[in-house]
Formats: C-alpha cells, structure tokens, sequence
C-alpha cells in the first residue's frame, strides 16, 4: 500500500480524499495556493505543500509544478480528484515518467476516451448502443449540411474534445446550421484548445443516466449500478439520485454489461463513470466516459456500502476488487444536492465570500460532504460548490422527504446558496413521480417561481430563514 499521497486538488473534494488517506493509513500532502491555505482541506491534511505566484488556477493546471511538488515531498503515489487535471492524459504520463503512481486510468485511456470521436467508434466497435451521427469531426459547413440532413433535424453539434455544454449547440432547422456550427467550433476552440466538432442527433427529453464501472489490473471488472443526473442548468448537474427511477433490472444490467464491455475493450483500469442518454422507450445511448471520479459518487456509495475513493486507491495499488458483480447490490435510495454559492434568483450569480455561519442537517441517513464552516472565505477564483448534501432512505419516497427535512434544516449565512432551489425541485410533484428529463427546470418553471415571489424565494421560506438567523443574532443576505 502507499506511504504518501499528495492531492492536486482544493476544496470539496480535496476533503474527501485527505479522509480517505486516513482511512488506508496514508499521509495525505495537500498540494496549495495561497487563497486556500486556510481551507478546511489544508486544516486536515497532515502535510501542506503551498505554492505562490501566478494566478490561484494556474497552480492547480501546472503539469510540472505538481510532479515537482509531488518529488519535494516524496510522494509515491498522487490523485487528481475531479476538474482540473484529473482527465489531461499528459498528467498521467508524467506520474509514470517520475515513477509515482497516478490514482486513476493510464494516459492511452484518458487520450481515447477524452476525444469524443474516437471513443464513439471505440464504443461502436464494442457493442455499446450511440446516438445516430458523424463518423467523425465535421471539416466545414457543407459536411455539417449534408449530415444533418442525413442524421435528420434536430441534431446537436458537439466539440469532440470537451464536455460541460461548451461547445454545444442544438439545431432544429437548416436556418440556424450555419451560425450554430461556426459558433460552437468558435467555443470549442476557446475551451478546449481545438475546434473540432461533431453531430448527433437530439433525443427529446431525455434522462442523463450514468453507470459506475470499476476494473482492476487482474482482469476483473464491475459495475456498481446506475446514477440519474438528469435535473440539470445549462448542462451542469444540480441534483443526482441512485438508482434511477427510469430502468427496470433487465435495462440496469444491460447498461451495466454494455459499460463494463465498453471499458474492457481498451484496457481500461481503476473507477470510470460512462454517461448515457435515455429515452422514453428506455433505450439508452452512449454518451462519453468521464475517466476520473463523480461529483456525484457518494448517492452510489450509499446505496452499495463500497467507500469508492478508497478502491480507487486500492486498484492503483495493484489490489484485486473485494468483489464480484453477484456480490454488489443495493436495497436503499440515495440523493445528492449539491450546494453552490450562487444566487439563485438573480440568474444563478456566483456569491463568492465569507461564510458567516453554518448549521448543517443531521439525523439518520444523513451526509454532508463539504468544505465550509464558519468564518471560512470561498474564494472567487474557482467553481461555486461550497458542499453537497446527501441523504439515503429505504425507499425513494423516503428518501426524498428525509432530503426536504435535511434542507430546511440546513442554514448558511453570509453568502447566498442555491438551498432555495434545492427545496423548491424536490418538493415538484414531477420529481417525487421520477418523471425527469434534461428539461427539468423549464418544464416545472423555475423562472415562473422566480417571478411569482419577487425572485426571494417563497414567503414561508424566507420567514423560516429569518427567524433561524434573527436567533442566531445574523441577518438574512440582501
């Protein structure tokens, strides 16, 4: 097993993997910019590696700097966690070139399944069901015109090297291909540092449902059940529960059986998460593969009772699965909020700034992973996740009113939340039904609940919120 880690990452997640370390006896390093030398991840960690100069993302993007500082404190093994480096196959390659093992796939695994065209053949060729569309990047708008003919309207124009809705655009007529194609490659180029698109076509509502897989270095390979992902803003997820409302067991297995063959075919070792869009019909597409851990990971290791940053730490550490596919069940619902410093009403705004006060929800079957506590200060430079709030129950039904109860419970002063939303989603009639799809928020009127409550929230909520702070001696946020 390994001695030392060192973390290349910060905030939330940065947590999660410093309590795994402890769990394995290992010494978590925490690799740090100066902004989050007073992060409750730096606070835990046994050892903290800060670094100075340059802007406060580029200390976590800089390839050489984290090997150099993974050599300084003599680390034999690192782990990216989520964003950030965690999918550049270019950080893989160099903890094998230094002789430090990186905690996640090989570098020819991130490469493929980083590049959206290639792993849609990688996955064609493996049997795994995709959406009808190009063969390949789409070189001009001439191409781009006679494959969306060929895919029929509406399609999507996709970049082929990205993910997180840059670089998308849907299109639901010839008269909107040429602006949407040159805008998406313009976007694509901007984030990703290529151009390259390509098109499928659009499924009308759909349900984003992921499926986890794990396979160690011994030939052994599992899933661990479905995540749905489908309550989303801008294609970024909000909300994710396991399982899905939407599969029965004979379509779990064969999303399961169809990851597992997916991964198997290119070698692929440690956790991996492939991304499916499903159909009214239950038919369900391959998406992309995301080659690191889940934001969402805890809704899985709360329904299966497997402690997943611990197996990824396990696989890398050349260890067998503790399991086989038999073995691994689940008989509890699982959901996940995630908590963000936005304002909600004003357009989801970021709210960066000190964070005055915190209660969190306690009680049976519930979790909270997170990063704040008083007088912590979440800084402007990085994404708005401040904690996620998890809770478990034997049935969905169960679960989804132990969330409700955790939520208004839940009290955070000093910057404004996205818990106002996370309250209004889970108490839709649509959503305690699981009648979901990637539309969620304009199908219930999220904008029409802004508009009718004068973009506050609702008069018993912001009451309940009021006296909760006026005992605290604190004031609601403007």
């Amino acid at each position: 097993m390994f001695k030392r880690m060192l973390i290349a990452n910060r905030g939330e997640i940065a947590v999660r993997i410093v309590r795994a370390c402890h769990d394995r006896g290992i010494t978590p390093i925490l690799l740090c910019a100066e902004v989050d030398r007073a992060s409750l991840a730096a606070r835990l960690a046994d050892e903290v590696y800060s670094v100075s100069g340059g802007g406060p993302r580029d200390i976590y993007l800089d390839i050489p700097g984290v090997i150099r500082a993974a050599r300084a404190v003599n680390a034999d093994c690192l782990h990216p966690g989520y964003g950030f480096l965690s999918e550049n196959p270019l950080l893989s390659a160099a903890c094998a070139e230094a002789g430090i093992t990186f905690i996640g796939p090989s570098a020819d695994a991130i490469r493929l399944l980083g590049n959206k065209n290639a792993a849609r053949q990688q996955m064609i060729a493996s049997g795994v069901p995709v959406v009808p569309g190009s063969d390949g990047p789409i070189a001009d708008l001439e191409t781009a015109q006679r494959e969306a003919e060929r895919i029929g309207y509406p399609v999507l124009i996709k970049a082929s090297n990205g993910g997180g809705g840059r670089g998308m655009r849907r299109v639901t007529s010839s008269a909107q291909l040429r602006d949407a194609f040159f805008s998406a490659r313009s976007e694509a180029q901007a984030a990703f540092g290529s151009g390259d698109v390509y098109m499928e076509r659009y499924i009308a509502r759909p349900r984003h449902v992921e499926m986890q897989i794990a396979v160690d270095v011994h030939g052994n390979a599992v899933y661990l059940f479905e995540r749905e992902c489908s309550v989303q803003r801008r294609f970024q997820k909000m909300i994710e529960e396991a399982p899905s409302p939407a599969l029965d067991d004979e379509t779990r297995r064969k999303m399961g059986e169809a990851a597992v063959r997916g991964a198997v075919s290119i070698g692929y070792h440690n956790l991996g998460t492939f991304e499916f869009l499903v159909d009214e019909e239950r038919n369900f597409y391959f998406l992309e593969v995301n080659t690191r851990l889940q934001v969402e990971h805890p809704v899985t290791e709360q329904i299966t009772g497997v402690d997943l940053v611990c197996l990824q730490i396990d696989i890398a550490a050349g260890l067998p699965l503790p399991f086989k596919q038999e073995e691994v069940r689940f008989g509890e619902w699982a959901f996940e909020a995630r908590i963000t410093c936005e304002n909600v009403f004003a357009n989801f705004v970021p709210d960066p700034g000190r964070v005055e006060y915190v209660e969190f929800p306690q009680g049976p079957g519930v979790r909270v992973d997170g990063q704040i506590f008083p007088g912590a200060v979440i800084p402007p430079y990085f994404d708005s996740l401040m904690c996620k709030l998890i809770v478990r129950g034997r049935t969905r039904e169960e679960a989804r009113m132990r969330m409700l109860r955790a939520l208004d419970e839940f009290i955070i002063a000093g910057v404004h939340s996205s818990l106002p939303f996370h309250r209004w989603a889970f108490r839709q009639e649509a959503f305690a039904k699981g009648d979901l799809s990637t539309h969620f928020l304009e199908e219930q009127d999220w904008d029409g609940f802004v508009r009718a409550h004068g973009g506050k929230g609702s008069p018993e909520e912001i009451a309940r919120m009021a006296a909760a702070l006026a005992v605290l001696g604190l004031k609601m946020p403007e």
